[in-house]
C-alpha cells in the first residue's frame, strides 16, 4: 500500500507538469509540429519508467529501514523481558537446567547463562529457557524454510549456520549436558540426498566433519530415520528422497550425538530438473540435564562437569592412586594446557624406595653385586640386574645393608664394599664362619649419583643379602653454597 502511494503520487505531479505543457500553459515551452509531440510523449515514457524504478529503490531501502527499526524494538522488548538467574552460590548458571535447579518457581522465558563458567572463557549467553523441563534452546539464522537452489555437483549449494551463541559457549553446554538434540527436515521433489552411491548432500558437525545420517547418531553410514524404521517410500533405498518417484517426499529427523552437535553447514545438491526442489528447515540446538560425576573425579573435564572454575591444583582418582593435576579452566578441554598432570619432575609427590635381595651365593671378587629378587623398586631407580642405584633427585637418601659369609666357597670371611660413585665410604666385613655384616647410611645425595655394593673379598651367601634404601627428604633446590 506505501509502496502504490509513494509512486503513484510522483506519476501524478510529473503528469500534471507535462499537461500544463501540451495544453501550451508553460510560457517558455511551444510545441511546434507534431515531432514534437511525439518525442515529448517517448521523453514522458522514458521518464515515468525512470521514476518508477527510482520510488521502487526507495520504497526497498524504506521496507529495510522498518524492518531494522522492527527488529530493535523486538530486541530491546526481549533484553527487557529477559532473567538473570543467579545460583545460591551467587555465580550465573552455567544452563537452565541448573537455573531451574537453584530455583524450581523460575517461568519459562529467556535467561542469560555462562556453559563455561562465570568469570573464565567467553561472555554469558541469552538463551530461551524451558523451565518445565529445564532445557536449554539456543536459536539460528536457518530456523525457517529456506529453498535449495537449483545446482547439478555434491554440495552446490551451501549454507552455513550462524548461532546466537559463540561455539565455545555451546560446546559447553553439550559438554555439561545429559542430552542434546537439533532436528533436520528437507522437502524433496526429484531431490535425492544420495543418487547411484553418490552422496550429493551433508551436514557439517560442530568440528567441521561431514556427516551423512539424518536421524539418530549413528554416522557409520548414509541413513534417514525412515530407513531406521524399515518405512522409506522405496524399501531398497535409506532415505525417502533418494527414491526416484516423481511426488513430493520429506525426510526428517533429529540428529542427538552431542559430541557432533551443533550442526554448523547444510549443504545439498543435485536439484538438476526445473521442476525438481528441496526446502530445509533446521531446528534449534535443545540441550537437557546435566550430567554427573559418579565418586571421585578422575579428571579436569569432570571437575568442570560439577562446576568448579578456578585454576589450580586438584586431586583426582587415577588409575591406582590419587593424583594432582593442574587445572586450567580458562581454556576449552581439548586445549593443550587444560590438563596438567603434576609428578615427580614438578613438586615434591613421588616416592622412591627399593628392597632387592640375591637368592644365590655370589663369589665374583671385585665386582658390583647384582640381585635376582626385587621385593619393591617404586621409582624404578635401583636396577636389579646391575645391582646399581642411580639417584633420580637430589636430597637426603636412606641405605641399609646386611649379608653373612658362604664357608662352601672356601673362605670364612667376606668384605663388601659400600661405594658412591665407585668410591668406598664404608665396608662390611665377616671374620667367623656365618658371622653377618651389616651398614647403615644416610647420604646427601645429587641427581646422577649411583650408590652399589661391591665384593673385594670372599663370598656372599644367598637369601641372607639384602639392600634396602629411600628418599628421605627431597632437595627443594635452593640450598646455598658457600
Amino acid at each position: 500500500m506505501a509502496k502504490s502511494y509513494h509512486t503513484e503520487t510522483l506519476i501524478v505531479f510529473f503528469c500534471a507538469f507535462l499537461l500544463s505543457v501540451t495544453s501550451g500553459q508553460h510560457p517558455n515551452l511551444l510545441l511546434q509540429t507534431k515531432d514534437d509531440t511525439i518525442n515529448l510523449r517517448l521523453e514522458y515514457e522514458t521518464l515515468k519508467t525512470r521514476f518508477e524504478e527510482f520510488a521502487g529503490a526507495v520504497e526497498i531501502q524504506f521496507d529495510r529501514l522498518r524492518e531494522e527499526v522492527r527488529q530493535l524494538k523486538t530486541n530491546k522488548a526481549s533484553e527487557k523481558n529477559s532473567h538473570t538467574s543467579v545460583t545460591s552460590r551467587g555465580v550465573i548458571p552455567r544452563s537452565c537446567h541448573e537455573a531451574r535447579l537453584a530455583d524450581p518457581s523460575l517461568s519459562t522465558g529467556v535467561y542469560w547463562i555462562d556453559p563455561d563458567g562465570q568469570g573464565v572463557g567467553d561472555d554469558p549467553i541469552q538463551v530461551n529457557c524451558d523451565m518445565s523441563s529445564g532445557t536449554t534452546i539456543i536459536g539460528h539464522n536457518t530456523e525457517v524454510a529456506t529453498n535449495v537452489s537449483h545446482c547439478t555437483e555434491p554440495g552446490c549449494y551451501t549454507r552455513p549456520i550462524v548461532y546466537e551463541a559463540s561455539p565455545k559457549q555451546i560446546t559447553a553446554l553439550t559438554k555439561i549436558s545429559v542430552d542434546c538434540r537439533q532436528s533436520i527436515k528437507y522437502e524433496c521433489y526429484s531431490a535425492p540426498l544420495q543418487f547411484d552411491g553418490i552422496e550429493y548432500s551433508w551436514w557439517n558437525d560442530r568440528n567441521g566433519n561431514e556427516q551423512y545420517y539424518w536421524h539418530g547418531n549413528d554416522n557409520s553410514t548414509h541413513m534417514c530415520s525412515c530407513g531406521i524404521a524399515k518405512m522409506c517410500v522405496d524399501p531398497s533405498k535409506n532415505c525417502n528422497c533418494d527414491a526416484i518417484v516423481p511426488v513430493d517426499l520429506v525426510d526428517e529427523g533429529e540428529i542427538t550425538a552431542k559430541e557432533s552437535l551443533p550442526i554448523t553447514r547444510l549443504n545439498f545438491g543435485r536439484t538438476i530438473p526445473a521442476a525438481s526442489s528441496g526446502i530445509h528447515t533446521l531446528g534449534k540446538l535443545k540441550c537437557s540435564g546435566q550430567k554427573l560425576v559418579d565418586g571421585m573425579p578422575t579428571s579436569c573435564v569432570e571437575l568442570w562437569q560439577i562446576g568448579h572454575v578456578l585454576n589450580g591444583l586438584y586431586l583426582i582418582k587415577g588409575a591406582s592412586q590419587v593424583e594432582t593435576v593442574y587445572c586450567d579452566f580458562s581454556k576449552a578441554s581439548t586445549d593443550a594446557g587444560f590438563e596438567t598432570w603434576i609428578g615427580f619432575a614438578d613438586v615434591k609427590s613421588s616416592s622412591v624406595y627399593f628392597d632387592v635381595q640375591r637368592n644365590t651365593t655370589f663369589s665374583t671378587i671385585n665386582s658390583v653385586i647384582p640381585y635376582e629378587i626385587t621385593r619393591t623398586n617404586v621409582g624404578n631407580a635401583m636396577n636389579p640386574s646391575t645391582g646399581i642405584f642411580i639417584a633420580p633427585r637430589p636430597g637426603k637418601y636412606f641405605f641399609d645393608y646386611s649379608g653373612i659369609a658362604d664357608v662352601t666357597q672356601g673362605t670364612n670371611a667376606a668384605r663388601v664394599d659400600f661405594q658412591l660413585n665407585g668410591a668406598r665410604i664404608a665396608q662390611g666385613y665377616s671374620h667367623t664362619t656365618y658371622d653377618a655384616f651389616a651398614h647403615q647410611s644416610t647420604l646427601e645425595l645429587k641427581e646422577g649419583d649411583q650408590i652399589r655394593l661391591f665384593l673385594v673379598a670372599g663370598a656372599i651367601n644367598g637369601y641372607h643379602t639384602t639392600f634396602i634404601g629411600w628418599l628421605v627428604e627431597e632437595d627443594d633446590g635452593f640450598n646455598v653454597i658457600e
